[in-house]
């Protein structure tokens, strides 16, 4: 259809003016409000599962029947007979030893006798039990000092008098028991030393025997000294010498190498010579050598000299020059021979060191062998030796335990004193009434925090500004306070009119003042008005918004576009005949649609008679001529829309008008629902310039103290439009009110650019 908008588009055939627009990144779900807050909201859960519990244990106390306890205290001291000395220390102290005496108390013997005890079985408290023993047992309490060795012995009963006889009783048989099944230790205890000496000297004759034959067997046991064996000294001895030979046969080796590398290498011949001559070695050999030494270093100095006077062709130079050859072939033979000489040597002390390491080495082995035997012989003969003499020990203290043993001393196995006998008490142990109610505070007040944040996370509805601000994300244009119930739509639609200095007229005018500082002058002349749901008053904004407007000078007119419930004539007292419908269909003119009201600047266009097709009719081109032609003639145009939620008729506005303003109800707005109004709103392009609460309890401060707009009072200006009746009333007494005509004028005229 050409006549036809389109929704979803934020720029309309309507040319709408772009105003600044709230934040549309929206918060979502949000922050949830603080414990505290939470608690205080749902204080009377809190307060009434305290309660419930509190009842609950007053109850439990009143029923239960009161039980009274009696306490003996003992000290138990174990004196067993010293069978090995230095044992009785370990037991005395014994920590499982004293827990075992603490379950003798509730043995069937010991619980068997202490019923016998006289007047015992007969108590109340056994009566008619069919199991008086196992009664006796599950009535004794029996604990070991957590701190101490002192064993305590409570029973509980509902008569004080009887709790006290039963411990008294169940401590009496325990030491009776105890004194009977000491009467025989004694003895026991002298056939068992008796018996165990015996099986020891036994053990100690079969060691002495078999160490005896050992060592006969084993004769190099008769070399181990006290101070060492014979032959570990002939041991050390035989290790000493063969250390030195290997050291003497290493020098003999390396002297054959080096003699056997002389021999063809004459630099090295001529540096043990010389060797030799320093060491002063002299033989015959060596002392021909230094004469032929001497007589070739003389002819070279004879030649030398020979040479610098005569011509080599000389016959007395070339005969000395043949004898020094001469004697020069024969140096080097003989140092030749000096060589091998000196090798042959070398071999033959190498060898003979060889053999002398041998010869010294196979008796060191021989006499290691001797010395392992000997070791392993002497080894056994020391276990033996050792469990021969641990069998004397035994044996004789033995003996001493039997000599020192005495009856009369060591008889008693323990030794029992009674601290505390048990005494009837006068205050009953159970119930404690102080722990008991103590507990159910505790218990009721940790339900009653469960059950509130239970109740508050499953509560989707807002209960502060805060939830607000943090679900939607949007800012609050002011709070309407809770009118009373009583007051008809006409009263409660215009609430400025009837009531100007009334708080519920201030907050409305809160909300115009919004409207004005929120956007520039001339951007918000057309104003859709729309809830989540029905019934969150968004008919009585409308209706008091445009009064507001219009006691400000403002040319304002409300269009009723809610078709599915119009409400607007209702509360004008006007009839609905023509208006918005009939325009739209073109069976009436504008102007005959449009009805004056009793506020002065104020009209209303009603909805005239209900169409079959609402939303098609919102979304024609006729209706956007409509609000052209309004906004031309008015300051601000109000549109009453039909809830969100149900219907596609909001969003249509929305998306026609400059601003919108969704109402919510205080304690019955859903989170979830406001989102998804204000998420269908913004996804046609409408600009939600806020929210208005309604319904807001008188004393909810956590809806007037919020982090939003600071100038929301919560008590009314004193001045301005209250007055209104009496400045005319002055004025029709001849006098001036020039400064509330100021002020009037002032407030009339004030745009958002002045105020800023």
């Amino acid at each position: 259809m050409s006549d036809m908008v389109d929704p979803g588009n934020g720029n309309n055939a309507l040319g709408r003016a772009e105003g600044p627009v709230p934040a549309q990144e929206m918060a979502g779900e949000g922050a949830r409000p603080s414990l505290l807050h939470v608690l205080w909201r749902r204080r009377w859960i809190v307060a009434f599962a305290t309660a419930a519990s509190l009842a609950a244990g007053w109850v439990q106390l009143d029923r239960t029947t009161p039980l009274y306890t009696s306490t003996s205290r003992i000290f138990v001291e174990r004196l067993s007979p010293k069978i090995i000395p230095g044992t009785e220390e370990f037991t005395m102290g014994s920590w499982n030893y004293l827990n075992t005496q603490c379950a003798l108390f509730k043995s069937t013997p010991i619980a068997a006798s202490a019923l016998e005890r006289p007047g015992i079985r007969g108590l109340r408290t056994f009566a008619g039990s069919s199991n008086p023993v196992g009664h006796l047992k599950a009535l004794l309490d029996v604990r070991l000092g957590k701190d101490d060795d002192i064993i305590s012995v409570s029973a509980q009963s509902p008569y004080p008098a009887e709790a006290a006889q039963i411990v008294n009783a169940a401590v009496d048989a325990y030491v009776t028991y105890q004194s009977a099944s000491r009467r025989s230790t004694a003895a026991e205890v002298l056939k068992i030393l008796q018996r165990e000496k015996a099986r020891r000297e036994a053990e100690l004759a079969s060691a002495l025997r078999a160490m005896v034959e050992f060592k006969k067997a084993n004769p190099l046991l008769a070399f181990e000294g006290s101070d060492g064996s014979f032959m570990s000294k002939r041991m050390e001895s035989y290790s000493t010498a063969l250390i030195a030979v290997e050291n003497e046969t290493l020098d003999a080796l390396a002297a054959y190498q080096a003699a056997k590398e002389t021999v063809g290498d004459p630099a090295r011949l001529r540096l043990l010579l010389e060797l030799r001559r320093l060491g002063a070695r002299q033989g015959l050999s060596a002392a021909e050598e230094g004469v032929l030494r001497a007589e070739v270093e003389r002819m070279e100095l004879q030649l030398n000299e020979l040479r610098r006077e005569c011509t080599d062709e000389h016959p007395g130079l070339k005969a000395l020059e043949a004898k020094l050859a001469e004697r020069k072939g024969r140096l080097a033979t003989l140092e030749k021979q000096l060589a091998e000489a000196e090798l042959l040597a070398a071999g033959r002390r190498l060898e003979a060191l060889k053999e002398k390491e041998a010869q010294i080495r196979k008796s060191f082995e021989e006499q290691r062998k001797e010395m392992v035997d000997l070791n392993a012989q002497a080894a056994q003969f020391t276990l033996l030796r050792s469990e021969w003499e641990q069998c004397r020990k035994l044996c004789d203290m033995l003996d001493d335990r039997i000599r020192q043993i005495n009856v009369n001393e060591d008889t008693a196995a323990l030794n029992i004193t009674i601290l505390e006998v048990a005494v009837p008490t006068s205050a009953p142990s159970s119930p404690n009434k102080q722990r008991t109610m103590a507990m159910a505070l505790v218990v009721g007040l940790m339900l009653g925090v469960g059950l509130a944040i239970a109740r508050d996370w499953l509560d989707q509805r807002f209960h502060s500004a805060d939830d607000i601000l943090a679900s939607l994300g949007v800012p609050i244009l002011g709070m309407i306070p809770q009118m009373p119930g009583k007051e008809n739509l006409g009263v409660r639609g215009r609430k400025v009119e009837l009531e100007p200095t009334s708080h519920a007229a201030e907050s409305y005018r809160t909300v115009r003042t919004a409207i004005y500082f929120g956007v520039p002058d001339g951007q918000a002349k057309r104003i859709v008005i729309t809830s989540p749901q029905s019934g969150d008053g968004k008919t009585t904004l409308v209706s008091n918004l445009g009064i507001a407007m219009a006691q400000a000078g403002q040319r304002t007119i409300i269009i009723d576009g809610d078709f599915r419930k119009p409400m607007q004539h209702n509360v004008f007292e006007l009839k609905r005949d023509r208006g918005l419908s009939s325009v739209l269909a073109g069976r009436d003119p504008l102007d005959a649609g449009i009805q004056r009201t009793k506020v002065e600047c104020l009209d209303l266009l009603p909805t005239g008679p209900t169409p079959p097709n609402p939303s098609e009719m919102l979304n024609s081109q006729a209706f956007a001529d409509l609000l052209e032609n309004l906004a031309a003639r008015y300051d601000h145009i109000l549109i009453d829309s039909p809830p969100v939620m149900p219907v596609t008729d909001a969003r249509i506005l929305g998306a026609l008008c400059d601003l919108t303003i969704l109402v919510l109800r205080a304690e019955r707005s859903h989170r979830k629902v406001a989102g998804r109004a204000r998420d269908g709103l913004l996804s046609v392009g409408a600009h939600i310039l806020g929210t208005v609460v309604n319904a807001v309890p008188r004393k909810e401060d956590r809806y007037y103290h919020y982090s939003g707009y600071g100038y929301y009072y919560k008590y009314g200006y004193g001045y301005g439009y209250g007055h209104e009746r009496r400045r005319k009333k002055r004025r029709g007494k001849g006098g001036d009110d020039a400064s509330s005509d100021d002020a009037q004028q002032l407030l009339a005229s004030l745009g958002p650019e002045d105020a800023q």
